[in-house]
């Protein structure tokens, strides 16, 4: 196979790109630094930063003596993406024009991602929701061997949650430089050589073209109010009133004015508008051990053969990033769905997040979760009464692993 020679690195301004671009140009590659803008910065009175993240960047090719580019993604048109992207809880960014010119004769794309694949030298880009259906940089190689997705060797940096989505096409043109090292032997090689400017530079822990503000009053610019209420979940009780139910989370302090003990989101009603909240962090509303997801996205099988055998397999998940894996057993649905039971009951598990797998330090893939098991209040609530568990949240003739009539 004819080695990659000219690689793309996606700069952000940060110490992570900056040495992965400087450990590719070490390796012969021939690498051009690319900078992505995707806000308007001169409109938000200086609150985001990617003026200077791309100084910071233009500052890091200059130092390695590589080309740099500057592709942007206008306010504009981020304005009335955002807003179908919220409503519809899509994960979406449009292609930017220049960017498959400037990639066109690229044979791979590299970034500071912590993640590794099992072939390190294989054609290997990022996230799949970075590029349009057809590919914001275009796949010029014919698939022969499935590349596996492994996680990084430092694990607190692993990044392999967000890059459950991404094609086995894209994997194989992707490098991840960083995979096998660690954030401090990272800035190691950054303080040796001359890229002491990205080096103190924070961690980058939000989304940049947002940039740091009440999120609530973000959203609120693209969204019209919808009022509802504040309910008790134990006695059904009005606690107060929100500015839509699509502001809060599962898990996350409701923040209701007048009440001196915090209160917990544990459920919500789409169509009343009404938000359930608990008085605990810990309180058994807010636990579930089944859930169910969309088709799933397999990296490497489609899906793993061990789960077609059997129709079920064990694993591990999580839903947010940097949690403690959980182990489970999938149990496959014909439609290509999941669910998902875990061993023990999960804290804060929510609709539209992504359950992704993983199998020792492979990431198998992952899966939008679209309904919920019942939490273990209302098991508790159905064990006091001797019903049913309540299975409103199946789907069709598929009640899913453990809705039974309890004992």
């Amino acid at each position: 196979m004819q080695a990659v020679r000219h690689v793309v690195c996606a700069l952000s301004g940060g110490v992570d790109s900056a040495v992965a671009a400087l450990l590719l140009r070490r390796r012969g590659y021939q690498v051009t630094g690319v900078f992505m803008k995707n806000w308007d910065s001169l409109d938000e009175h200086g609150v985001c930063t990617a003026d200077k993240d791309c100084e910071d960047a233009y500052r890091v090719c200059q130092i390695l003596d590589i080309p740099f580019h500057q592709v942007s993604y206008i306010k504009e048109y981020w304005n009335d993406v955002f807003r179908t992207v919220v409503k519809f809880g899509w994960t979406f960014v449009p292609a930017v024009e220049g960017v498959e010119d400037l990639s066109s004769g690229a044979d791979a794309i590299a970034t500071g991602h912590y993640a590794r694949t099992s072939l390190e030298d294989e054609e290997v880009f990022q996230q799949k929701h970075i590029k349009r259906p057809e590919g914001l940089f275009r796949n010029r190689f014919e698939v022969r061997n499935a590349v596996k997705l492994l996680q990084a060797a430092d694990s607190f940096k692993d990044q392999t949650f967000f890059l459950s989505q991404v094609s086995q096409d894209a994997l194989r043109r992707t490098i991840f430089p960083l995979g096998g090292l660690t954030k401090q032997f990272v800035k190691k090689i950054a303080a040796e050589n001359r890229l002491h400017h990205v080096l103190q530079k924070k961690e980058s822990m939000g989304m940049c073209f947002v940039g740091k503000r009440n999120f609530e009053h973000f959203l609120l610019q693209y969204l019209q109010p919808r009022p509802g209420h504040f309910i008790s979940i134990e006695d059904n009780k009005v606690l107060g009133t929100h500015k839509g139910w699509f502001l809060y989370t599962l898990g996350q302090r409701a923040n209701i004015g007048g009440l001196r003990e915090p209160w917990y989101v544990v459920e919500k009603d789409g169509v009343k508008g009404n938000v359930f909240v608990a008085p605990r962090k810990d309180h058994p509303a807010l636990y579930r051990d089944l859930l169910r997801t969309s088709r799933v996205h397999w990296i490497t099988e489609e899906p793993p053969a061990a789960l077609v055998r059997d129709k079920m397999m064990e694993c591990h998940f999580r839903f947010r990033h940097q949690m403690a894996l959980v182990s489970c057993v999938l149990t496959l649905n014909q439609d290509g769905t999941v669910w998902v039971t875990a061993v023990q009951a999960v804290h804060a598990l929510a609709t539209g997040q992504f359950a992704v797998f993983y199998k020792g330090d492979e990431c198998l893939g992952s899966g939008k979760i679209v309904r919920l098991g019942p939490s273990a209040y209302t098991l508790q609530k159905s064990q006091h009464r001797g019903g049913v568990t309540i299975k409103n949240l199946s789907d069709g003739p598929e009640d899913g692993p453990g809705l039974r009539p309890l004992p």
